[in-house]
């Protein structure tokens, strides 16, 4: 039986209290550890991101029925340009050239996913693309939101499935 929660691109669990909450199950492409060196870290510039998800797959093609879980929480990668060497880069992963169809794929997989009238919680990050384009790869439409971080440029915006 799985869990009623789905985290589809989990990569490190970082904003999870828990990062190994058995009501959640962990997902993610990337399956590895990365070690980076960081001019802004400050004790020795290494550093190490662990992506080890429960089952490894593509948010844009999930491997589950439709309508299984009751809250699906979306935090795809939000860069669309990184260096090749970038600390960004491997914490949160990067989105590819046409990142508007991975986006529009995946959304509409966590919808087909969620049960009816389960919630999905969006995370986006606008540093190098505006929330507005994102949801733009979605006809659903956002109950609510909210915009936090030091800029107030990550926005957490809540759906809810008809």
């Amino acid at each position: 039986m799985l869990p009623h929660i789905l985290d589809p691109c989990c990569g490190s669990r970082m904003f999870w209290f828990n990062r190994q909450d058995q009501r959640c199950l962990f997902g993610d492409i990337r399956h590895e550890s990365i070690v980076v060196t960081d001019r802004t870290h400050k004790e020795d510039g290494i550093r190490a991101v662990h992506i080890h998800p429960d089952v490894q797959f593509d948010f844009r093609d999930m491997p589950f029925p439709d309508d299984t879980f009751y809250h699906v929480i979306f935090d795809p990668p939000h860069l669309v340009r990184a260096g090749p060497r970038s600390w960004l880069a491997a914490k949160y992963g990067k989105l590819g050239a046409d990142w508007q169809e991975d986006l529009r794929k995946g959304f509409a997989e966590c919808f087909r996913v969620l049960k009816p009238n389960g919630t999905l919680v969006f995370k986006w990050n606008e540093a190098q693309v505006p929330v507005k384009e994102v949801l733009a790869c979605t006809d659903v439409k956002p109950l609510y939101g909210h915009r936090a971080g030091r800029l107030n440029k990550t926005h957490w915006v809540v759906f809810m499935k008809a």
